[in-house]
């Protein structure tokens, strides 16, 4: 983290607030389930979608943005950004940038690189262009086949403090541990006198 200091990973806050994040959507049924369980505990997040996803699924698009909850860059085709010219990224991330911008008047620059995985060229070019790139300090690992749906509660309950960065995915590849540990997650973390906070 010292190393990638130019990210974000984590907010400095005294108080009990964390920031649940989801990437790779929106998609029908995962991201509308996610929405109903936020709305359950008050609960607001950001959402780091795919262009590609939000031009396929339009209406829950603004269904995410009607909630209150903030949007994020997450390029438009789920790029590499290791394995991809820098120019081809910037440009796959632009074209997110024009697309969420005509469904949102509140464009927030924030950016997830897909898969954690962004080189220090293309980190410059958007942090030029008035770009946050958004790391975490909690992985869920709802992704992961190896990770059991218990162990992906217990990521995040374990680790979660003040000002916490969370990342869960609204995917059809992580639907079934999200499904679990979501609602679990939301539960005790409200218990706990945690509030949800979407990132401005």
């Amino acid at each position: 983290k010292k190393i990638f200091s130019r990210y974000t990973w984590c907010f400095s806050s005294n108080k009990p607030e964390v920031y649940l994040t989801f990437d790779d959507g929106p998609i029908s049924e995962v991201t509308e389930f996610v929405l109903k369980q936020l709305k359950k505990h008050n609960a607001k997040a950001t959402f780091f979608c795919i262009g590609d996803n939000i031009q396929k699924h339009p209406s829950i698009f603004k269904e995410i943005i009607r909630d209150g909850h903030s949007i994020g860059n997450h390029t438009f085709n789920h790029l590499n950004g290791w394995k991809t010219p820098s120019k081809n990224y910037i440009t796959n991330t632009l074209k997110t940038e024009e697309l969420i911008n005509k469904f949102h008047s509140k464009n927030t620059k924030l950016f997830r690189p897909p898969y954690g995985k962004i080189k220090y060229s293309q980190t410059s070019l958007l942090l030029k262009k008035g770009y946050k790139v958004i790391m975490w300090d909690v992985l869920s690992a709802d992704f992961d086949a190896k990770t059991t749906k218990e162990q992906c509660t217990q990521n995040v309950l374990k680790k979660t403090k003040n000002g916490s960065i969370i990342v869960f995915h609204d995917s059809i590849k992580a639907r079934e541990k999200l499904y679990y540990a979501l609602p679990i997650v939301l539960e005790k973390l409200s218990k706990k006198g945690y509030s949800f906070v979407a990132m401005q």
